[in-house]
């Protein structure tokens, strides 16, 4: 699956654009303003740009109004369609938000049973009850996206709910060429209507992946055969703050070990999950970390993890923006992309990433592990990479357990380790045995 060797890069299109919220109806050409990020793009190795939402919708992309036109404020079809041309021209792939438990208020099915009652044929796109009413005093009731009833959820019990969201998917690959998807909220989807919706994408593109969006519990229940490819890895991505703000790097190698180590237990090993320092949920990495020098090694561990690394538009070059201080602090416009010390670091990352078989599929084994240290292993036939990392402001020296010649994939360097790797105040260093 190509998915496996990419960086993905997250865009918010709205934020991202500047549109304004909530939906005005005008429609301005917004979203070409990627066309001019793919320089940028191209230089951090990225092979897929994830959108998040650009259809039709009453407010910020999940409470979608129509899945079958791009945003007004965002542009037309025809406009989208030239922005995922030029990002396939130059080798970029294109994923889109699948937001499919729910839809807006102004979607055209709910409206029709606004409008009808009992006598929509649409009635049972939904999960209504007639003898109750809703927060907006529809003379019904009808359930809501936990509890937040601008998100109507959709019944994807029924099969014509299921077959028009399968022909729009359809038609997205048909009209702009896209290469996947992101499932939003793939945790509360139903796994038949997931089983259909791969069957599908399967026989229309085979190599289409599907990404679901899972915070908590199992996730290969909805990785098992034929459902999805990938999801995303919450569980790492605390595990990655807080290790570093904490000082206690055997919480992120507790968490590795867990997921993808050599012991017969572990739970996804040769699994691809999607890993991420932050996205448009969650506070800005550089605004989360204590120390925010230590975001080098964070992204040192990330980029070398087992799994799929996602940027998120804007932390390339350390933006910052908290959570409590609403969505638009974390999902900004920028004039222009920024390319500094941090930026230079993610290219370097990403170029080894992309480039090597062990770090895309190899095994994964804890070395040593100090509380602000870290060295970890990843293996594959005919390549071994040790990952080291320091989270202190003072140089380290960690026990490589063995004699060994390196070269350091970061710097091009080939260097003896005789039983220890040196380490500056907040290095990192992607050293491959030979």
């Amino acid at each position: 699956m190509w998915a496996d060797e990419a960086v993905f890069y997250q865009i918010y299109p709205l934020g991202f654009t500047g549109a304004p919220m909530p939906n005005d109806g005008v429609c301005v050409n917004r979203i070409q303003k990627v066309k001019g990020w793919i320089p940028h793009l191209k230089k951090l190795h990225i092979g897929a740009v994830y959108f998040s939402p650009v259809f039709e919708s009453d407010n910020h992309g999940y409470d979608t109004r129509d899945f079958t036109k791009i945003d007004c404020r965002l542009g037309t079809n025809e406009d989208f369609k030239a922005v995922c041309d030029a990002l396939h021209e130059n080798g970029i792939k294109v994923v889109l938000d699948g937001v499919f438990n729910h839809v807006g208020r102004g979607f055209f099915a709910f409206r029709d049973v606004q409008e009808k009652k009992w006598d929509s044929p649409y009635k049972d796109w939904f999960h209504l009850n007639f003898d109750g009413n809703s927060a907006y005093n529809d003379g019904f009731w009808y359930e809501g996206w936990e509890g937040h009833y601008e998100l109507v959820k959709l019944n994807l019990y029924n099969p014509t709910v299921v077959e028009y969201l399968l022909n729009c998917v359809g038609r997205w690959i048909d009209e702009f060429g896209i290469d996947g998807l992101r499932l939003d909220v793939a945790y509360m989807l139903n796994e038949d209507f997931m089983r259909r919706l791969r069957a599908y994408c399967d026989g229309k593109k085979p190599e289409f992946v599907l990404i679901g969006e899972m915070i908590h519990g199992d996730y290969n229940r909805i990785t098992a055969d034929g459902l999805l490819h990938s999801v995303t890895n919450y569980e790492c991505y605390k595990g990655l703050y807080s290790a570093f703000n904490s000082m206690n790097l055997f919480e992120i190698a507790h968490s590795l070990g867990r997921q993808f180590g050599p012991e017969p237990w572990t739970l996804y090993r040769g699994k691809h999950l999607m890993n991420f320092a932050d996205n448009h949920d969650v506070t800005r990495i550089a605004s989360i970390l204590n120390d925010e020098k230590q975001i080098y090694p964070l992204y040192g561990v990330l980029f070398a993890m087992p799994g799929i690394p996602c940027l998120y538009y804007g932390s390339e070059w350390g933006s910052k923006g908290e959570k409590h201080e609403g969505d638009s602090a974390l999902r900004p416009c920028f004039d222009a992309p920024v390319e500094n010390e941090l930026t230079a670091f993610i290219e370097k990352l990403a170029k080894v990433k992309t480039e090597s078989r062990a770090l895309n599929y190899g095994d994964y084994k804890n070395i040593t592990i100090q509380n602000k240290n870290l060295l970890f292993e990843r293996h594959c036939d005919h390549e071994t990479v040790f990952v080291a990392v320091n989270a202190e402001n003072a140089p380290c020296s960690i026990d490589a357990r063995g004699e060994y010649k390196a070269i350091d994939f970061l710097t091009g360097e080939t260097s003896d380790i005789h039983g220890r790797v040196e380490l500056p105040p907040y290095g990192v260093k992607y050293l491959k045995l030979v």
